[in-house]
């Protein structure tokens, strides 16, 4: 009588020799193959890959381009995915068709990076700066701004002294009514900031935000927090999502003449199934 251990071996064997498949509708297959069977991939051992993957990632629009241009071939189908969020953008060159998908595993990624003196304005972009904090940043940046006051325009040595220069005027008026039976009194403290020299109310900080992009000239309102014994200062984006929109915008368009012509290019991200 066989044992148990046995029996399973000889099916084991019988299902392994027999190269059993099930084919199922969509072109799939399945092999019936017994649990002790192990697969190797034998590639490492192999004077070559069995095709070429990999993935590049890179901040330079240019190194990009270059990479698409030199690795795209006429027996690909590759795709182009664009993330405006996130100002970048991934090609899959073997994503293949719906007739005929691809593995997905070639790809190139770009992720556009800031320029400093665009990180450096997010950084203070309404916070509430001390005078000090406030000249010594436009000090740091002053090749990047033009300041003005309503219609006239500031140069940038003044627009910092008066920054420095601002003092904090506080008034206090009473009123006092005494009755038969009651009294009443009021007060109310008035506090101003007081510019001993013109005050700027406006900035103009030109930059490119993005490495790749042009030059864009961003608007920031100045405004004087008091309330305090020293005034607070913060700086606002005018017009600040309108002009975000425009850099995306911008992304998409050069990535069109880049890379257009080699890849279809399409607003989103993108998943490969399981």
């Amino acid at each position: 009588m066989l044992q148990k251990d046995t029996l399973q071996l000889i099916l084991a064997n019988a299902l392994a020799a027999a190269s059993q498949q099930i084919n199922i509708v969509g072109g799939a297959q399945l092999a019936v193959l017994p649990e002790s069977v192990k697969l190797s991939n034998l590639e490492p051992y192999q004077a070559g890959r069995n095709r070429f993957r990999g993935a590049l990632a890179t901040h330079s629009i240019t190194d990009f381009s270059k990479y698409v241009a030199g690795h795209t071939t006429d027996n690909q189908t590759p795709a182009g995915f664009v993330d405006q969020d996130q100002m970048s953008a991934t090609i899959i060159f073997n994503l293949g068709t719906d007739a005929a998908p691809g593995h997905g595993d070639d790809s190139a990624t770009l992720t556009l990076k800031q320029t400093a003196a665009y990180t450096a304005l997010q950084a203070i972009l309404g916070r509430g700066l001390s005078q000090q904090a406030l000249a010594e940043w436009l000090e740091d940046w002053m090749p990047h701004l033009v300041a003005s006051a309503g219609e006239d325009s500031i140069g940038m040595p003044a627009a910092i002294n008066a920054v420095r220069r601002m003092t904090i005027k506080a008034a206090s008026t009473r009123d006092s009514v005494v009755g038969d039976f009651s009294a009443s009194r009021s007060a109310m403290d008035e506090i101003e900031a007081r510019r001993l020299e013109t005050m700027p109310s406006t900035f103009v900080f030109s930059t490119a935000p993005y490495e790749g992009l042009s030059v864009a000239s961003i608007t920031l309102r100045l405004s004087v927090i008091t309330g305090r014994d020293e005034p607070l200062l913060k700086l606002r984006w005018v017009g600040e999502e309108s002009q975000r929109e425009e850099f995306a915008k911008e992304f998409k368009d050069v990535l069109e003449q880049q890379v257009g012509g080699l890849v279809p290019l399409t607003i989103g991200t993108f998943n490969l199934g399981k």
